[in-house]
């Protein structure tokens, strides 16, 4: 299984677009908000229930590692929220872990 993680604050204007280009694959989605004021976990909420709080210490990799611990897939994969997954780069990641049927 693919884990997507991603770490945000503030991005509800561009967060539904990443997600739901992800969403209809399957992947466990994993969300850790940093002190979000806007609409991001309300949005998030609406594809994932593993939508984390975590305070912002300055320290993206220790909200990387936190993101990590929440995963169980086998492989990892983390998003910026203005990025997203077409088809064609879901076929290719499969192919490469050979998961592709």
């Amino acid at each position: 299984m693919i884990s997507i993680c991603m770490i945000v604050k503030d991005e509800g204007e561009i967060l539904e677009k990443s997600l739901k280009s992800i969403s209809k694959y399957g992947y466990e989605i994993i969300i850790v908000d940093t002190g979000s004021k806007d609409n991001t976990k309300d949005i998030a909420k609406k594809y994932t229930e593993k939508v984390y709080d975590f305070k912002w210490e300055n320290d993206f990799s220790a909200a990387k590692n936190f993101a990590i611990e929440q995963a169980v897939g086998d492989w990892i994969v983390f998003l910026d929220a203005d990025e997203y997954f077409t088809d064609g780069s879901i076929i290719n990641i499969k192919r490469y872990l050979n998961l592709y049927n």
